[in-house]
């Protein structure tokens, strides 16, 4: 056991390629959406991404330098805290990120209308950190850090996170301007959205845990009516010390409502608890078809 754990396990060729591929496209747009619409509005983005543009702003020296000079301390810290992979992964996301930043610097801006600017540029710049993120790499070493402060504040990773960006992106209001500051926290909120979505997927997923007595019952129309496999868990009551079954099921964000009115007509006494899940893989979720 002890040297399967001390071996480092080799990703099959297809995946590699798949993987830098995906690490590619995300790594290029990330850079599109810098240089082509939020660096020549004077809007940053969070994290190391956005020191970077205010330094090169205040130094006149290429934005791709900055880039990749600042996120090189915390590529060591990714290697150590999360892993080689990680670490090439993101060396090679922030070297073609950085390499497209320096042949997109002369390219004129989509639009000089800052509002627009933000918007797509946050659009932009998210999909291409999402698709880096999903594919096991970092273009920002903000959240390496948070995850060693994490250890030693009471804070959150996000929350730490939130607090480094906050301070960022409030900075932009001293090196350029306070409306550039408020059009910089908008496209930092879409860009975040952005993440989310290519991360998570349009089809997100979501788990159903239904503790009722009516549990036989509810199970059976869940299958029949949503196409759903469930599963009956043993459970036991807190108070009572009774025996409990609980019905898990998971379903997709279209199905929670009809889910809930099947709970609630079938049992309206029912405990229900719905969450989301980032990723479903195996076992009988593939949907059954229903008449």
């Amino acid at each position: 056991m002890a040297a399967v754990h001390g071996q480092h396990l080799r990703l099959p060729l297809v995946e590699v390629v798949k993987r830098t591929i995906f690490l590619t496209i995300g790594a290029i747009l990330m850079g599109v959406g810098l240089e082509i619409f939020l660096v020549p509005n004077n809007i940053i983005d969070g994290g190391i991404t956005g020191i970077s543009i205010m330094a090169s702003y205040l130094t006149d020296l290429p934005l791709g330098l900055f880039l990749f000079v600042l996120n090189l301390p915390f590529l060591f810290l990714g290697y150590k805290q999360i892993g080689k992979t990680f670490a090439i992964s993101t060396l090679y996301g922030v070297s073609v990120m950085s390499l497209t930043t320096f042949l997109l610097h002369d390219v004129d801006p989509l639009t000089i209308d800052e509002f627009l600017a933000s918007i797509f540029g946050g659009m932009v710049l998210g999909v291409g950190v999402g698709l880096v993120i999903r594919f096991g790499g970092s273009l920002d070493g903000t959240e390496i850090v948070a995850i060693l402060l994490s250890k030693k504040l009471p804070f959150s990773v996000g929350e730490i996170v939130m607090f480094v960006n906050l301070f960022i992106l409030s900075s932009a209001g001293f090196v350029f301007s306070w409306d550039r500051a408020m059009y910089s926290l908008i496209a930092y909120y879409i860009a975040y959205k952005m993440i989310d979505i290519v991360i998570e997927g349009f089809d997100e997923s979501k788990a159903a845990w239904i503790i009722s007595d009516e549990h036989h019952p509810i199970g059976e129309a869940i299958m029949s009516r949503l196409g759903r496999g469930v599963t009956y868990l043993n459970g036991e009551g807190g108070f009572t010390g009774g025996d409990k079954k609980v019905i898990f099921v998971v379903i997709n964000r279209l199905e929670e409502a009809k889910l809930k009115s099947i709970v609630t007509d079938m049992d309206p006494a029912a405990f229900l608890a719905v969450g989301n899940i980032h990723d479903v893989k195996g076992g009988r979720f593939k949907k059954r078809d229903i008449h």
